[in-house]
């Protein structure tokens, strides 16, 4: 007797069930989709109890015959693709027909829909009909599930709190929103209304809508294309980050996806005006020829593959590089200001706000003195010597004076604007960051021979590696030679390196070579071990200086191009204006 039996189609419902529905904001999300996909223009989400006891969907779309109605909830039916070919060149969010099936079969559903031409209402219980009738002719479908995974206890129980689950469908409708700026998104909560958008089309009054106003204002346009992509969007400023990669939002052909790729290469683009741990806010719009993407990669239809996907990332880069280059200034730290005139222009240009919120914004801006007095004052990276004697000052740096230290670690400036600290290790380090980045980008043959050549012994592959990319090791003016197996040896290199740092110096270079191997690019490299160069080399914490050190630091400071952050984003100086002191002494209230 055979052993293998065709499963019940109601137990493999609930089996696909635990790929397509894992939580409330997964029912929230296919729910969406199928809305938007029926060509919806208002769609309301209203959910009682974060969606636990009820998820309900009104749209305006085109709706379904009762045939087409009733067809849906079985699985694989769909109206969205029929032929192979179909796959590659998917232009709605949903095609596999797994979802409703899959919600059905888990949940209590009601199901009002018409094409104008009838209406019909059906209801489902743990995927099965159990009633049908006619309902009234208004365009659109109304879909509500009730009672999730009340019929699979062992699901139920691993939902996670109410506040929990209504922070993940929130997620789901801001990008949903940010994903389709021409659709009204209303999203309800307990008749508490959380996010409404006008469907205006406009995104940068989306992110208004889901961010406030004070993000909205920091963020910067971004827009460029190459032969086989366009990019449409908005970068924030690096001092609007969040602790997490969540507002990275990428929406390729109006549907968001998740790519650790694309993440890496924003984050890249931000290292040197932020933390590690802090990340940017950043929608990216990706337009696409659907041939050249494949999203049936996973049940949740998020992952994706790109081709051409370094020519992206390039474009990506290097368009983000220049923007911030181009934009950010630094901080007068207790307004952390910003360029005025990019901002006003990108309101101007998007027609964001009725006039007098438009007012509002502009009158925020005039009367920070700091924003006012620097607005002019955005800067563009160039390598310059800093030992130049011609070299002209950054007029937006304070003229400041040091008084003494704290802790071994932070100076203490003044004058008649209020008090300064300056973290003397990220101050040195941006200087030397300046430095090394101009002499790595620009190597010449000054160098100076080890009077104890340096050895060094690499695996198989890692030697290979290297000796692959020798002569552009040579060039950097490192002088190695093959010695022995699997090993090289080191004679000389150039005469800047930092004494006592030469061995780490070039054992860094080597090791950031065999890390990048075939997606080796000589900017990000530069900038790297510039970075890390310039760290090793500064002055640490904790260290006492004298007043003459401290003023060669902070002129040395006033000389760079952007002398506000470490190479690693840190802030190198927080100023407490004359108010704040103040205040703090209780001298004005």
């Amino acid at each position: 007797m055979s052993k293998i039996k065709v499963m019940d189609q109601n137990l493999a419902n609930k089996i696909a069930a635990g790929e397509v529905v894992e939580k409330c904001a997964s029912v929230v999300k296919e729910l969406v989709e199928n809305s938007i996909d029926a060509g919806s223009t208002d769609i309301k989400i209203e959910l009682i109890s974060s969606g636990v006891k009820s998820i309900k969907v009104t749209d305006n779309g085109i709706g379904m015959d009762k045939e087409d109605a009733l067809l849906c909830f079985t699985p694989h039916a769909t109206s969205k693709i029929l032929t192979e070919d179909d796959l590659f060149n998917l232009s709605t969010l949903g095609f596999r027909g797994e979802a409703l099936p899959s919600i059905a079969s888990v949940s209590i559903v009601s199901l009002k829909t018409s094409d104008s031409k009838e209406g019909i209402k059906y209801e489902l219980e743990g995927g099965k009909l159990v009633s049908k009738e006619k309902s009234d002719l208004r365009r659109g479908t109304i879909i509500e599930v009730k009672d999730l995974f009340y019929n699979t206890p062992a699901r139920l129980k691993y939902l996670s709190s109410l506040q929990s689950e209504l922070s993940n469908i929130t997620n789901v409708i801001n990008k949903q929103a940010l994903s389709h700026t021409n659709i009204r998104f209303t999203l309800i909560n307990d008749n508490k209304v959380l996010l409404k958008t006008d469907g205006s089309g406009n995104l940068l009054k989306v992110i208004n809508d889901i961010y406030g106003v004070k993000v909205s204002k920091k963020m910067l346009k971004i827009s460029c294309e190459n032969d086989d992509y366009s990019v449409f969007g908005y970068i924030s400023l690096p001092e609007v980050n969040k602790s997490n990669r969540n507002h990275l939002i990428t929406i390729v052909n109006n549907r968001v996806v998740k790519n650790q790729e694309i993440n890496k290469v924003i984050n890249d683009a931000y290292h040197k005006y932020k933390p590690d741990n802090k990340y940017p806010i950043v929608v990216l719009k990706i337009d696409v020829d659907p041939s050249l993407i494949d999203v049936n990669i996973h049940p949740s239809k998020q992952d994706i593959k790109f081709s051409n996907f370094n020519d992206l990332k390039d474009m990506l880069f290097k368009e983000i590089t220049k923007i911030l280059d181009n934009n950010f200034l630094g901080i007068d730290i207790s307004t952390k200001s910003v360029n005025v005139n990019n901002i006003v222009s990108n309101f101007n240009t998007d027609t964001v706000f009725d006039n007098n919120e438009y007012k509002e914004l502009v009158m925020d801006f005039s009367t920070s003195e700091s924003i006012v007095k620097e607005e002019e004052s955005s800067y563009e990276y160039q390598d310059t010597d800093l030992t130049e004697e011609k070299k002209e000052v950054n007029t937006s740096f304070p003229d400041i004076y040091p008084i003494g230290s704290v802790l071994g670690t932070y100076i203490v400036c003044h004058n008649d604007k209020g008090m300064y600290l300056i973290d003397q290790h990220a101050a040195e380090e941006r200087v030397n960051y300046e430095k090394y980045k101009k002499e790595m980008a620009n190597p010449n043959k000054d160098i100076i021979n080890m009077l104890f050549p340096i050895n060094l012994e690499y695996t198989k592959d890692e030697f290979l590696i290297i000796l692959n990319n020798i002569e552009f090791i040579r060039s950097l003016g490192i002088d190695i030679e093959e010695f022995g197996h699997n090993s090289f040896i080191i004679k000389a290199h150039p005469t800047w390196f930092k004494e006592g740092l030469e061995e780490e110096f070039i054992k860094n270079i080597l090791e950031k070579i065999i890390t990048m191997n075939n997606n080796f690019d000589l900017e990000r490299f530069n900038d790297s071990i510039s970075a890390m160069m310039a760290c090793k080399a500064s002055i640490k914490a904790n260290t006492q200086i004298s007043l003459e050190e401290m003023e060669n630091i902070i002129s040395k400071l006033k000389l760079c191009k952007n002398p506000y952050n470490c190479a690693h984003g840190r802030p190198t100086i927080i100023h407490y204006s004359t108010y704040e002191l103040e205040k703090l002494f209780k001298r004005v209230m």
